[in-house]
């Protein structure tokens, strides 16, 4: 396992699902973990200070809390929600609150980072995306804006600040088994296995394996990686299926 001894992260949506998988796989390597989150955290496994009950779309509130850490290495933004409907259904409050906690609560928290990782011209963001940010689903058309969006402000990012010493690179998770994706697939049900069946790897994906990746993203592991959009899916965007890989029994 990696040792991060004495390094410091943020990670934002720590609570539950990725955000929380980001953060104990951190912890494990040996970092300080400072989470993230409107919810509270059940058994948050590091020091009752370290979890900030905080809205990432309150810039001010996030700038306040992390300006007294002596170092940030690693910010991950895993905050998110999804309101799934097409443009001509889909109200204009649920646009905002899509895009204000998706891609807003993104900028805001890198921008809260970027003081002192500009300060110790050193630092690594990963931006928690989504393969819905690089191809469009039906029905999707906020969370697709608002993942798209965070694409290329990560791009944005790694552009502009490369040459003080700071990373940027987003994560595209395909369908991770975490509250969030488990409350979408209850609401329609009907199509769970057939989204299951378009990922090469037949099995939906665990928030423990976008983890995995953010870690190597967080470590000198991958210093000359900077600006990409990594898609984590299992196969899903590779190409489509049609059931031939049955017919040629290679199941």
């Amino acid at each position: 396992m990696t040792d991060q001894s004495g390094r410091v992260a943020v990670v934002t949506g720590a609570a539950s699902g990725i955000g929380r998988a980001c953060a104990e796989k951190f912890r494990r390597q040996g970092m300080r973990v400072i989470g993230i989150d409107l919810q509270r955290a059940q058994a948050w496994a590091g020091a009752e200070e370290d979890f900030l009950q905080l809205d990432v779309t309150d810039g001010p509130a996030l700038k306040q809390a992390l300006s007294n850490l002596p170092r940030i290495d690693v910010l991950v933004t895993a905050a998110g929600i999804a309101e799934a409907g097409p443009v001509h259904q889909l109200d204009e409050g649920a646009w905002n609150r899509v895009i204000d906690i998706n891609l807003k609560g993104t900028y805001l928290a890198i921008k809260a980072v970027l003081d002192t990782m500009m300060s110790q011209r050193s630092g690594s963001i990963v931006t928690i995306a989504s393969v819905e940010g690089v191809n469009g689903t039906e029905g999707g058309s906020a969370y697709n804006a608002s993942k798209g969006g965070v694409v290329l402000l990560s791009k944005n990012v790694a552009i502009d600040y490369g040459r003080l010493g700071i990373r940027c690179n987003a994560i595209c998770p395909g369908f991770i088994e975490t509250p969030l994706f488990q409350g979408i697939m209850e609401a329609m049900p009907e199509f769970k296995a057939d989204i299951e069946r378009q990922v090469k790897l037949g099995r939906f994906g665990q928030p423990e394996e976008i983890a995995s990746v953010a870690a190597f993203l967080a470590s000198g592991e991958s210093s000359y990686l900077t600006g990409q959009a990594i898609v984590v899916d299992g196969g899903y965007t590779a190409g489509h299926s049609h059931g031939l890989v049955e017919l040629m029994g290679l199941v």
